[in-house]
């Protein structure tokens, strides 16, 4: 009866232990709350601080962020957990030495003092960042992918045994040192706001992105880190950095440092460069053509070179008051100049376009020669060059191309179609293959080459002369002039040039080739072909008899002829009336034809010669002349580039006419600093009498301010008494007259020629033979004007035709 009872208590004491499931202490309100309420992880009591352990332990995620938990006891009893996410909560310490088999441990965001880790050896995503860690031990960590230690106060951290690490985030703490050279996986590092004086990322070849602005850095090696994209060194103590190995960079970050030099020109994919408050002097960001973010205020800059921008939304180059240039993009310059002005350097620093002579951003490349075929056997190599003008065109912009001595031509562009066609001088001489051509950007390759091929259209005989001086003509100084005759017509030419002029006033000293007679022979002028002869004559002193001052003005006329008759005899001899002077700008623009023509040359070429002088202290590399050309007096279609010193290109756009002396290389020496360049261009025929004309140059040489010459004025003469005095020579009648008008001389004169102009200029009646009586009975009624011309002058006078 005993061993009965006996073994009723025992069946009464399992069937109590089987009712009592093993149970984990949890002593956190929130912590058991959470487990209580989700996933069935809690013993069916509320408050009791236990949960049924076989609830836990096999569980394997855990996410009990922003739980207000201040106590994670209980946790060692998830022993299967492979994620745990216990950020932004009250702890004060972790203990996760038995979940050995955690692979993310997201813990950050408390206030932890300390953290063992070192049991969780399968650990690959670690984050503690944000707690109070004076120390981290991640050498078991082996597997460790992950580590972020942001907002920790650790003075050193021992990365060498984590070869597997692709992101480390270890900012805002108090580093010294990191040593990250067995991370050879490494992608993102980013170390900001520590206290560290050096860093070795050379191992680290496969980083993408690096941050380690806010530290104590004094050199910094991303040489071997050719896949960076992301680089913020900015807030240390650089005093130089080298990027050239970086052709992947995007965005570089490297404000606040003590760099002088900064070398981006292989970075092509750069968006972003930050690299204000440093002691830069020079910025060349033009190989950059995808940057859209550039701040370099705050340094010593004296230039910038922002040019082949696609777009530029943010530019901010302020303190920077030693500034004198800015090379930009034509479409970037009011911008560029609207921020030099509001920066207070627009009487110091000047924007243009002129340190490169190719577009903005990406930009491909038309190339080709022109040449003259005379024996119509097909353009070779040993065909005559010929420099014609070409015009550009994209559909909607529309543009000029002149090619070099050469015949060379070269037109950058930017994508699109773009339509190429020659534009002659005179286009009826000449037949040219092909007519023009097309091209597709990108679609097809660059360089695009095309040469065209010039061959005679009929028999045309044109030659044409001018006189360009060279230099000013002043008393008692050497001037020296350039006779230039070329050959516009499709013949070859023989024949002669000859120059007259005052032999009292000037003494010729020397010419090349020499002179016989001042006239010299040519021959074998092939068509596009120019030529000079350089001269030069001392100008009487104001001592010498007759004497020459100020102001007086020096004759000569230049004549050309050929056994060929030629098709436009009027450009077959030239006029200069040149004013001496005393002192002089070397930087000066003239107009050849002198401050007044006549109203019989409205509508027909004008000449001008612009002359510049490298007065600085080192050869000039580029120079060019940019002439605004004033379209309602000037008809900009019909500018003709006629020499100049050395060998340059024309490009014109709109109003803007570009001449352009590229690797010039033009010396400071006196002896040998000076260029000129000599063109013509048509009057529009629509000006009147007492209209003027106006025209300047701009000259840039390389990156120095523009010197503006003199504003050169020309009136269009009006024919009246008191300018010619005719009075004084010839009786008119009757005036007003009707049918025959009168002109009788007062003195011993013979009438040569006789003019008549109406009100707009235009010669409207020319009697050429010996005359004192004309007919204007077919003329309409109004007021005219009368030139008379004899051997010795000529005089003019108004008349009325009634």
């Amino acid at each position: 009866m005993k061993k009965l009872y006996f073994f009723l208590f025992l069946a009464l004491l399992g069937s109590i232990t089987l009712g009592y499931a093993q149970q984990t202490y949890v002593p956190d309100d929130n912590f058991e709350h959470y487990l209580e309420t989700t996933a069935g992880m809690g013993n069916g009591i509320a408050n009791d601080n236990y949960v049924t352990t076989a609830n836990i332990n096999t569980k394997l995620y855990l996410n009990v962020n922003n739980k207000n938990i201040a106590d994670l006891t209980g946790i060692e009893d998830f022993v299967a957990l492979t994620s745990l996410d216990c950020q932004n909560n009250q702890l004060t310490s972790l203990d996760v030495s038995q979940n050995v088999n955690l692979e993310y441990l997201h813990c950050g965001f408390n206030q932890l003092t300390s953290l063992d880790v070192s049991q969780n050896v399968n650990l690959e995503y670690l984050h503690c960042g944000f707690n109070q860690l004076t120390s981290l031990d991640v050498s078991q960590n082996v597997n460790l992918e992950y580590l972020n230690c942001d907002g920790n106060q650790l003075t050193s951290l021992d990365l060498s045994q984590n070869t597997a690490l692709i992101d480390v985030y270890c900012n805002a703490n108090q580093l010294t040192s990191i040593d990250i050279s067995q991370s050879n996986a490494l992608i993102r590092f980013y170390c900001y706001d520590n206290q560290l004086t050096g860093l070795d990322v050379t191992q680290n070849t496969a980083l993408e992105k690096l941050w380690c602005f806010e530290n104590q850095l004094t050199s910094l090696d991303v040489s071997q880190n050719v896949n960076l994209e992301y680089l913020n060194c900015g807030f240390n103590q650089l005093t130089s950095l080298d990027v050239s190995q970086n052709t992947a960079l995007i965005e570089f970050d490297c404000y606040y440092n003590q760099l002088t030099n900064l070398d981006v020109s292989q970075s092509l994919a750069l968006v972003n460069l930050k690299c204000d408050f440093n002691q830069l002097t020079n910025l060349d960001v033009s190989q950059n053509s995808n940057l859209t973010w550039l701040d370099c205020n705050n340094n010593s800059l004296e230039a910038i070179n922002i040019k082949n921008r696609t777009y530029l939304y943010t530019l901010d180059f302020s303190n920077n008051p030693n500034l004198q240039y800015v090379c930009a993009d034509e479409t970037d310059i009011n911008q560029v100049q609207l921020k030099i002005n509001a920066y207070g350097y627009s009487a110091t620093c000047h924007v243009n376009s002129y340190c490169s002579f190719t577009p903005g951003g990406a930009f491909y490349e038309i190339t080709g020669n022109t040449k003259f075929d005379f024996n119509t056997n097909g353009c070779d190599a040993t065909d005559t060059n010929s420099n014609l003008k070409f015009n550009i065109t994209n559909g909607s912009v529309v543009g000029s191309i002149i090619s070099n001595q050469t015949g060379n031509y070269y037109i950058p562009v930017q994508l699109g179609n773009h339509t190429v066609t020659p534009n002659l001088e005179n286009p009826n001489y000449f037949n040219i293959s092909p007519t023009s051509f097309s091209v597709d950007f990108p679609t097809q390759a660059s360089p695009f080459t095309q040469d065209f091929c010039v061959t005679a259209n009929g028999i045309k005989s044109d030659l044409e002369v001018i006189l360009v001086p060279i230099t000013p003509a002043r008393p008692g100084f050497d001037a020296i002039y350039k006779l230039v005759y070329r050959n516009k017509g499709n013949q070859i030419e023989n024949g002669s040039v000859s120059l007259s002029f005052d032999n009292a006033v000037l003494d010729f000293v020397v010419s090349y080739p020499v002179y016989y007679g001042f006239t010299w022979n040519y021959s074998n002028l092939q068509p596009f072909e120019t030529r000079e002869i350089i001269l030069t004559f001392n100008v009487n002193s104001p001592t010498e008899i007759p004497a020459v001052n100020n102001g007086d003005v020096l004759n000569f006329t230049a004549t050309i002829s050929s056994v060929n008759t030629d098709e436009t005899p009027a450009d077959n001899t030239f006029t200069l009336d040149q004013t001496v002077v005393g002192s002089y700008d070397p930087n000066d623009k003239t107009c050849l034809q002198g401050e007044t023509i006549e109203p019989s040359e409205v509508g027909k070429y004008v000449h001008y010669v612009i002359r510049f002088e490298n007065t600085g202290t080192f050869p000039a590399e580029n120079i060019v002349v940019k002439d605004m050309i004033d379209l309602t007096k000037f008809d900009i279609t019909t500018l003709v580039p006629l020499k100049s010193s050395h060998d340059f290109f024309t490009r014109i756009s709109g109003n803007k006419v570009e001449f352009i002396f590229e690797n010039i290389n033009l010396d400071f020496n006196d002896a040998t600093n000076d260029g000129y360049v000599a063109f013509k261009i048509k009057t529009k025929p629509t000006l009147v009498l007492g209209n003027t004309f106006t025209n300047n140059a701009n000259i840039y040489f390389d990156y120095n301010f523009p010197i503006t010459t003199n504003t050169y004025t020309t009136t269009i003469a009006a024919l009246n008494t008191q300018d010619f005095d005719f009075g004084n020579y010839f009786t008119l009648y009757p005036n007003p007259a009707k049918d025959l008008l009168h002109i009788q001389p007062k003195q011993d004169l013979n009438i040569k020629s006789v003019e008549i102009y109406n009100q707009l200029g235009q010669i409207v009646l020319a009697v050429t033979n010996t005359v004192n009586t004309v007919d204007v009975a077919n003329l309409a009624l109004g007021t005219y004007f009368v030139k008379v011309n004899t051997e010795k002058g000529s005089a003019n006078a108004k008349f009325v035709k009634e």
